[in-house]
């Protein structure tokens, strides 16, 4: 997925509720599972015919449909048939590029969001978009993944409250999950951040900077998807609906909580960097100040050094000094003076 946004120009102009795939491809085909849940039963399955679909719309009990991939337009338009979803629902989902947003229909929520992974110190983003009715919650995911798998664990085990609980805390849960992943890559990042910091104090290498501006690019992609998501839930917070119970308001303020830990995390290691880049440049001056310094001390001392030899260095017939016979030696220990004298006034002065 690309980490800013670049707007095919194939897509200019068409309808928002045209069902056009608009990202990159990351899976060859659709992938439908489904849990459907009651706290004394579970059954897990794969979905392969429209029919079965109808029977999760039609269940009582709770299921999670998670689909994995989201470039097939078939699929889509069958979704919007058994759900009466809104294709402009749809067509949003099919947008990987989409901001993360939130929307109320009357009887579902459509939430957006971006998950964040490390991989081989690259961060990589992919589309999670979240459509929660009263009895079925419908994940859509680009690719198919396991950072929903501790969620499918706690399902699976009947003690957990989330086989008691409705949609609105299953879909609690996986939002949870990704804004972890948040913090957990904002974590690993500034480990990095840390240990950089620690050790530019004692060398600053070449690659310094390639190190910094690195780091920096990869906290720019999390913040560029932090900052709108943490709007998403704070409006997700302060919904008024009956999709979302009472009882479980408390758990979505604290996904507020979460999110700007996140938040924090990322700003406070952004100024880090900057404050190590500002390190950076100012030893690297105050260095070649220091070498100019120096090469400015050298050079003032062979003026007067050079005044002298160039003197007895012209052709003039009538040079008395040059039939001294120790005019050399007092030359050099005129030469000697000045460059000591020179020396202890610097020193004096404190210019080196």
């Amino acid at each position: 997925m690309a980490h800013f946004v670049k707007k095919n120009k194939n897509h200019i102009g068409l309808s928002p509720y045209a069902l056009v795939f608009q990202g990159e491809k990351k899976t060859e085909k659709a992938v439908l599972n489904v849990l459907t849940f009651a706290p004394e039963s579970l059954q897990e399955s794969e979905i392969l015919t429209p029919e079965e679909l109808k029977a999760i719309q039609e269940e009582t009990k709770i299921s999670w449909l998670n689909i994995s991939g989201i470039d097939n337009v078939k699929l889509m338009e069958v979704l919007a048939a058994v759900f009466s979803l809104n294709k402009l629902v749809l067509s949003d989902v099919m947008n990987p590029l989409l901001r993360p947003k939130m929307q109320d229909f009357d009887n579902y929520i459509f939430v957006n969001i971006k998950m964040l992974s490390e991989n081989n110190i690259r961060i990589t983003v992919d589309s999670l978009s979240l459509i929660i009715f009263n009895n079925v919650l419908i994940s859509f995911q680009e690719q198919n993944g396991t950072c929903f798998e501790p969620i499918r664990e706690r399902i699976r085990k009947s003690q957990h409250k989330i086989r008691r609980s409705g949609t609105d805390y299953l879909a609690f849960a996986l939002l949870d999950v990704v804004i972890d992943n948040y913090i957990y890559v904002i974590g690993q990042l500034g480990e990095r951040i840390e240990n950089l910091e620690a050790n530019m104090t004692n060398v600053l290498k070449v690659d310094f900077l390639d190190q910094v501006n690195f780091l920096k690019n990869n906290l720019n992609i999390i913040r560029k998807y932090i900052k709108p998501a943490k709007e998403m839930i704070l409006n997700l917070a302060k919904l008024e609906t009956d999709l979302i119970q009472p009882e479980n308001k408390l758990h979505y303020k604290e996904l507020i909580d979460n999110i700007n830990e996140a938040t924090e995390l990322a700003d406070s290691y952004r100024e880090m960097l900057y404050d190590m880049m500002n390190i950076y440049h100012t030893s690297t001056s105050t260095k070649l100040n220091e070498i100019i310094s120096v090469l400015t001390i050298i050079s003032v001392i062979f003026i007067p050094i050079t005044f002298i030899v160039g003197v007895y260095g012209t052709n003039f017939d009538n040079l008395p000094e040059l039939h001294w016979k120790y005019g050399y030696f007092y030359m050099l220990g005129l030469m000697a003076a000045i460059t000591g004298g020179m020396l202890w006034y610097f020193k004096h002065k404190k210019w080196f």
